[in-house]
């Protein structure tokens, strides 16, 4: 049979366990979260792709605040500005790991390289289609607008 005291410092024990691995998942959590903006940082000190992107997302989302895009159509505006920074995040892993593989020139090292490169752009004409789909009828209906009054 448990004593009372017994039972205290096993539970005592457990809730000291529990606190710790909470606290140890909370802690990894920022850490995962360090990470990733530092390869965010990488990416945008580095990749002179990742700066254009940038000012697109930035023109595309003043514009569809001036156009006042409905909540379906900001969703696909994230959605796609999220694809071509993934697709550019991604181009930019795979290069950083290619030179670390392969110092030196491989025809093997260049077609990964050029088929990362094709998936940015690929992300980014998808970009360019989805963002006149969305905004070019209304940004012209509004520009038409200002010009005839």
């Amino acid at each position: 049979m448990i004593q009372p005291c017994e039972g205290l410092r096993t539970f005592a024990r457990l809730f000291q366990r529990v606190i710790m691995t909470i606290k140890t998942f909370i802690t990894s959590r920022i850490a995962s979260f360090g990470y990733a903006f530092r390869g965010w940082g990488y990416v945008l000190r580095t990749q002179q792709n990742a700066w254009i992107h940038s000012v697109f997302a930035i023109l595309v989302i003043l514009v569809g605040f001036w156009l006042k895009l409905s909540p379906v159509h900001w969703a696909i505006i994230i959605l796609t500005i999220a694809m071509v920074f993934t697709a550019e995040f991604i181009n930019t892993a795979i290069e950083a790991v290619v030179d670390l593989a392969m110092p030196m020139h491989h025809p093997l090292a260049k077609v990964g390289k050029d088929v990362g490169a094709g998936a940015v752009l690929i992300a980014a004409l998808a970009g360019v289609i989805i963002g006149l789909l969305i905004l070019g009828p209304p940004l012209w209906a509004r520009i038409l607008s200002l010009v005839t009054h």
